[in-house]
Formats: C-alpha cells, structure tokens, sequence
C-alpha cells in the first residue's frame, strides 16, 4: 500500500461525491422556481440509494469476476462487500476499500445526471424506484464493461476495457449512458406543459454558477484521481481537463455571441460542464494543445446541440442530452483522432499517424453503450410509467412539484413580493434556458 496514493483517491473520492450537490444547484438554478427543491431532491435521492446499491452489490457487479462474456461481474463475490476489509486487500497500492469509495461516487453522479431530462415533470417516488432499477440493470453492469479490467480486483473484467477502448474516466459508462438514459426517459414522460411555448427560464443563474464551480472543481477528483495514484498520469489529466474546460467555454460564449448577439453567464457555465464531459474519456490521451482543441470544438457542438429539442420534438429539460451524449459522444471518439503516443495512454490516433483502428474501438464502443442505454431505459421508463406512473398530474405540475410532492417550496414569496404580488428580480435569461431571446419582466414561478 502507498499512502500518498491512498490519500489521493480518497481525496478526489471526496470531490467527486461533492460533484452532486454541485449538480443539484446546476440543475436547481436552471429550472423554475416552483421546481427547484424537487430538482435537488432528485440529485440527493440518488446519492441516498446508490450508496446502499453501492455497498450492497453494486461494486460486485461492477468489478466481481465475470460472469458473463465481459457482459456482468459476479453480483455476489463481493456482497456487502465482503472480504474487502482486510488490510493484505489491495487494488494496484491501494487499500481495496478506497478503490470501492472511489467508483462509488461514479455511480452516484451517473444517476444523478438523468434527472435534469425529466426535471418539473416526474414523481419523486417513481424516480427513486427508476434510479435503484436503472443502477441494477445499466450502470453497474456498464461499469463492468468499462472499469473492470483484468486482474485489477478480480481476475476477469469487462469486455470493452479488454479490448483497448480508452476511456479513462468515464465518456461512456457516465455520459453517454447518463445522455442517451436521459433521451429515453423524457420521451417516455412527453412534454412539459408549454414547452415551446410559456417561459421557462431558470430562476436563479447565481445558483447555477456556483453548481457549475463545484462540478469543476470536483471534476479535477473525477479525471486526475482516476490515474488511482499520485503520479505523472494524474498531473497530465489534471492539466489537460483545465485546457479544455477552459477552451469549452470559449467555444460556447463565441458560438453565442454570433448566434445570439450576446454571450450569458449560462453559456459560460454550460461551456465549462460541455469542455469537463468532453475531456474526461480524453485526459489521459491527449497533449494540452489537442485538450484545447477537443475542448473548443466540445464548446460549439453542444451550443448547438441544445437547440435540437426543438427541431425534433422532444423536451429535454435541462439539456441533457445536448450536453453529455454529445460532449461525451465527442470526447470518446476524439481519442481516435488527437490521441498521441506521448501522453500517458501511449496510444497514436489518426491525426498523429496511428491509423483508424483507435479511431473504430471509440466509436463502436461509444455506440455501443449509448444503444443499450437508450433502449433499457426506455424499457424501464415505460414499464414504471404504466405501473405506477412516472409524471405527476397536469393540475400538479402547474400548481409547481415542490408544494404537491414535498409541501414545501424554495422560498418565501411573502418576502420577495412588491406591489400586485409582481416577484421581484427578474432572470434575465432567454425562455427555456439557453435558447430563446424572448422573456418575460418576472420570475416564471
């Protein structure tokens, strides 16, 4: 065992976790204020559930021996997990167990992720059970297909960490898999009542910077401490996720000032969580010339992919899938074009002479992991949505989620009221987060 290696993990294990509070006040400033408790709820249900899952079986089934054509891990090998405990338990120089707290909050923040596709819509009780069944039949046996590889804990791991897709951090098991759960599940729910046409710009974008800031910076945890060790391969994705954050913001405040005429404080926030997605499956691949690249070119695609919900027809809320399936959707195949031999993956991609073989492993593994998500998810969601029912009633979803599902709601309007009851502080935010220039002179309670 290595104490600086165990004290890093456990470290970035502890702003990873911090990651999904940091998402609840992402996505509780981007939806309206009659939403806001229900969507930080939805982040803080999972976190509840998944760690219980988590300890129970979910590791096992993410890193227990195969079971299954590099399909599934043994659910049972490590339930409760037992026989991790002992100190002689390692994985590389770690204790096992901080390997466990490590991969936990993965999966915490995977399922976290989904709700912002649902958000003002969806009963909390059928959330909860979505979240514990979507863990149990996607996440944790995605996981294994990408996480596990041979002989780390158990001797036989998952088929895509076998076959030399790089994914260092998570582009598909956590995005793209989060991104295309999303899609499912907003199509099985429909529409928000007045999409496309009633306001619904986010009511407080303070909120929202500062969600935006924690995801950041736990997401130096989420890359630099999946090297699992204090050395070179965490220092290079350290670096590599600030260039490209950076240039995602760029790219994103650009593309909206030529779009728009203005750049918004929502874009910067939304650049830096596209260029954070984007780069993760990269970081350990690229230089920090090419992290910039991939991070502006991460900036544009999901500025533009935003608007697709519109073009299409379906009610993403809080940009799900414009954000992760697509940053994540390009970080993973980007490897297969900027990848060089000199970072630490040591791997050449097409524009540094290597060839399109990398280039094919992302992409089928990209696509791969964003089917089964898709079509999974949409199983569930249909399957609870006809049982116990997914979305809240019409009259509800008006009246505001927060005072019908958890008698309670965000603020007090007895102080934020002047004259006819007008609320005062007006967003200046276009309608539905990050797209229309039209808006109202009040808050879209």
């Amino acid at each position: 065992m290595d104490t600086g290696d165990t004290a890093w993990v456990l470290t970035s294990a502890a702003l990873v976790l911090l990651m999904t509070p940091g998402l609840a006040l992402f996505y509780g400033g981007m939806v309206r204020a009659k939403s806001v408790l229900n969507m930080m709820m939805m982040s803080f249900g999972a976190m509840a559930l998944i760690g219980v899952l988590w300890v129970l079986y979910g590791f096992s089934m993410a890193f227990g021996n195969d079971v299954g054509g590099g399909l599934l891990g043994d659910p049972f090998e490590y339930f409760g997990l037992n026989g991790l405990l002992g100190a002689d338990h390692l994985v590389g120089t770690l204790p096992a167990m901080a390997f466990v707290a490590f991969q936990s909050v993965f999966a915490i923040i995977a399922v976290a992720l989904i709700s912002g596709a649902i958000a003002d819509r969806a009963k909390f009780g059928a959330w909860m059970v979505f979240a514990g069944v979507w863990a149990t039949i996607v996440y944790f046996p995605v996981a294994h297909w990408v996480f596990a590889f041979d002989d780390v804990v158990s001797a036989t791991g998952g088929w895509i960490a076998s076959r030399g897709v790089i994914d260092f951090a998570g582009g598909t098991a956590i995005h793209i898999n989060a991104g295309a759960a999303g899609l499912a599940l907003a199509l099985v729910l429909g529409k928000r009542r007045g999409f496309g046409r009633d306001p619904m710009r986010p009511h407080n974008l303070p909120l929202v910077m500062l969600g935006a800031g924690l995801l950041w910076f736990g997401w130096f945890g989420f890359n630099a401490g999946s090297a699992t060790a204090a050395n070179g391969t965490a220092a290079v994705a350290w670096v590599n996720t600030l260039a490209a954050t950076c240039a995602a913001i760029l790219g994103w405040l650009l593309t909206e000032k030529v779009r728009d005429g203005h750049a918004t404080s929502l874009g910067g926030a939304s650049g830096a969580v596209a260029g954070l997605v984007a780069i993760t499956p990269a970081c350990s691949a690229l230089n920090p010339v090419t992290s910039i690249v991939v991070g502006v070119i991460a900036g544009v695609l999901c500025a533009l992919a935003v608007g697709l919900k519109f073009k299409l027809g379906f009610d993403d809320s809080l940009d799900v899938v414009g954000v992760h399936l697509v940053g994540g959707l390009w970080g993973t195949i980007s490897i297969g074009f900027f990848a060089s031999a000199d970072a630490p993956a040591g791997v050449d991609g097409l524009l540094y002479g290597g060839g399109g073989g990398q280039l094919w492993k992302q992409f089928y593994a990209a696509v791969i992991v964003m089917v089964f998500s898709f079509v999974v998810t949409w199983i569930i969601g249909t399957v609870i949505n006809k049982t116990m029912g997914f979305r809240i009633d019409e009259e509800d979803e008006v009246t505001g989620i927060d005072t019908v599902v958890h008698a309670e709601s965000g603020y007090d309007w007895g102080t934020l009221t002047a004259g006819g009851g007008r609320v005062i502080g007006s967003p200046s935010s276009p309608t539905d987060a990050r797209h229309s220039s039209t808006g109202s002179s009040e808050v879209s309670a």
